[in-house]
């Protein structure tokens, strides 16, 4: 018994530390696929064909898998990122356009025509609450203790607030115009929303449900093209990521006070994000460049561009 003990409390243990496969998946969602990057050489190793209008991307919990959100299809992908090929579809509501990973493996999933949060068992294929939030839904993210799940509106101009336990939804958090994605704090006490239209970035009390910092003048600060859209904190804590959509740029904010400490030129539209383990590299699509801007975080520089499909959306990083 003991030695059976020993292995299970071992085992997230080993999942923690294996060896990471340095591969960038971006989903390409004008050209209904997604481009495998190694990025240790900038190299396409693969391009995977999914099916229609791939956007939302993200892995299972233990990394052997590849879930892709298409939108066309009413489905999710699944691809296997030992063979990189699609390994099968699973019905997910009228038109998945984001989603997160839950650590118990549901994906909770923006079904953005039918004003709907979706917890979908990928295991079972089972649709396991059907929750009505605002209008358009878009951004997914769950929180570090696993209790909440919280999901954009970006027509209702709100985030909501879902309660993993009972899959019902517990609040409703009025914000800028147009709100797209979250991050979370570590400790999850607060988190960070982008809002499009209004070209905001907001930090959320959680234990308040209300806006603790805004930064309203990232149009003047950057450029009056400014509409960000991804969000991310880098893994010291000390730097939260913002791409900027039309502003074709990357900031770096200031998590507490949302202050902008730097920022990055890129490519046309820069959209999803993502940051290697150490935060050193960040990624970022650039939908009408068909590129992905490789950046430099120590020198806020783009070292790099790697050609991808056609209208890169979103990005998940192996690293």
């Amino acid at each position: 018994m003991l030695r059976i003990l020993t292995a299970l409390v071992l085992l997230p243990l080993a999942q923690a530390l294996a060896e990471p496969t340095h591969r960038l998946f971006v989903t390409n969602e004008a050209g209904d696929s997604v481009t495998v990057i190694d990025t240790r050489s900038g190299a396409v190793e693969a391009t995977v064909p999914v099916g229609g209008r791939p956007r939302g991307i993200g892995f299972s919990p233990d990394r052997k898998l590849v879930y892709v959100a298409l939108g066309d299809d009413n489905a999710i992908g699944v691809i296997n990122t030992a063979s990189l090929e699609l390994e099968r579809t699973i019905p997910a509501g009228s038109d998945p356009e984001a989603f997160a990973v839950h650590p118990d493996g549901t994906i909770y999933l923006s079904n953005e025509d039918d004003g709907l949060a979706t917890a979908l068992d990928p295991v079972s294929g089972e649709i396991l609450a059907e929750i009505k939030v605002g209008i358009e839904p878009e951004g997914v993210g769950v929180s570090p203790d696993g209790q909440q799940v919280l999901v954009t509106s970006e027509s209702s101009n709100m985030v909501h607030v879902i309660s993993v336990a009972d899959k019902r939804l517990v609040a409703n958090i009025l914000v800028g115009a147009r709100p797209r994605e979250v991050a979370f704090s570590p400790d999850g006490k607060y988190f960070w929303v982008t809002s499009e239209v209004a070209g905001h970035v907001s930090k959320v009390d959680r234990a308040t449900n209300r806006i603790a910092v805004a930064n309203r003048q990232l149009r003047r600060q950057i450029s009056p093209r400014v509409k960000p859209k991804g969000v991310l904190l880098s893994p010291d804590g000390s730097r939260l990521y913002v791409s900027m959509g039309r502003g074709n740029a990357v900031a770096a904010l200031d998590p507490e006070t949302l202050e902008v400490l730097d920022t990055v030129e890129t490519g046309v539209r820069t959209w999803g994000i993502a940051l290697s383990r150490d935060g050193k590299r960040l990624y970022a699509a650039n939908g009408p460049d068909a590129t992905i801007s490789v950046v430099d975080t120590t020198t806020m520089s783009e070292v790099k561009t790697i050609p991808t499909g056609e209208m890169p959306w979103g990005v998940a990083l192996d690293d």
